[in-house]
């Protein structure tokens, strides 16, 4: 079904949505171009999740089996702030409903998601007193840029297997103390290509799975207004994280011109070539499996 705004989406959906059972977590897809839009929308279904919600403006194109499954609400990813606005705003209208947010061209993989559900792993995530789950953002990006000049091939991605790392996060109200269980992490193509992306947004860590409530708000920062959904781990024992393999920077350094003629390949000597599975990304270390086996 099609939208006009969030404002009709919620009009007539919001009680329907509250009624969802708990083992089917909502999707937002933020869409910011036409890249892997389809392939986007059915990755995330093929997880589990429903219903999926995507975010995306009038001219973009939407395959028929998509648009028969998902919502489609018409929206401007680009406006400043628009998207956590956006996220914000269905936190509140779903209170306690977990939710999950992403852009187009990002793939969630979680341990062991080739055989269990979104819905088993949130089930446990949420036993252990968890109300959010941190994510880390994995670069992907075509091999070849001559072949695929966008930067987007699904037969041909890459990522970096090495150069991944955590900084304690500064509290502005403690000078002398870091925010407890909270870590910026970095890495990727933001951090090999750093003088090309603004300081705020090196950043590899969101909170891109959590449990809805009225009065939570998503920062521009991808992380939330309540301090304990930034936290990577409970206070007793490490927890789940998960992985988005992404191609929205490698989509945006091969989009911008400043950066675009100065970048030959993405590849380099850590390059591997992804295999489309979570072990791999579990061997690597790019996410947890905590206590679930």
């Amino acid at each position: 079904m099609q939208y006009s705004g969030l404002d009709e989406f919620l009009k007539r959906q919001a009680a329907e949505l509250g009624k969802a059972p708990g083992d089917r977590p909502l999707a937002m897809i933020f869409c910011e171009d036409q890249a892997e839009v389809d392939t986007t929308a059915r990755h995330h279904m093929q997880l589990g999740f429903a219903p999926v919600l995507l975010f995306m403006p009038r001219h973009l194109e939407l395959a028929a089996d998509v648009a028969e499954r998902a919502h489609r609400i018409d929206f401007d990813p680009h406006a400043p702030g628009a998207v956590p606005r956006a996220v914000s705003r269905m936190a509140g209208a779903v209170p306690g409903h977990w939710m999950y947010y992403c852009y187009n061209a990002e793939f969630l993989f979680f341990p062991f998601c080739e055989t269990r559900s979104i819905g088993e792993m949130l089930a446990f995530h949420a036993e252990e007193r968890r109300d959010a789950m941190l994510t880390y953002v994995i670069d992907l990006y075509a091999g070849d840029l001559g072949a695929a000049p966008s930067a987007v091939s699904l037969d041909d991605a890459w990522l970096d297997r090495s150069g991944y790392y955590a900084q304690a996060r500064p509290d502005p109200a403690n000078h002398d103390h870091p925010k407890e269980r909270q870590l910026d992490f970095f890495g990727g193509l933001r951090w090999r290509f750093d003088e090309h992306v603004p300081k705020e947004r090196r950043k590899i860590d969101r909170i891109a799975l959590f449990r809805a409530g009225k009065g939570l708000m998503l920062r521009d920062d991808h992380t939330f207004s309540d301090e304990e959904y930034n936290t990577y781990a409970c206070a007793w024992h490490h927890n789940l994280t998960a992985a988005i393999a992404s191609f929205r920077a490698a989509k945006a350094l091969k989009r911008n011109p400043g950066s675009s003629d100065g970048i030959a390949t993405f590849r380099w000597h850590n390059s591997t070539r992804f295999e489309w599975h979570s072990q791999q990304l579990l061997d690597l270390g790019l996410m947890e499996p905590g206590q679930w086996f």
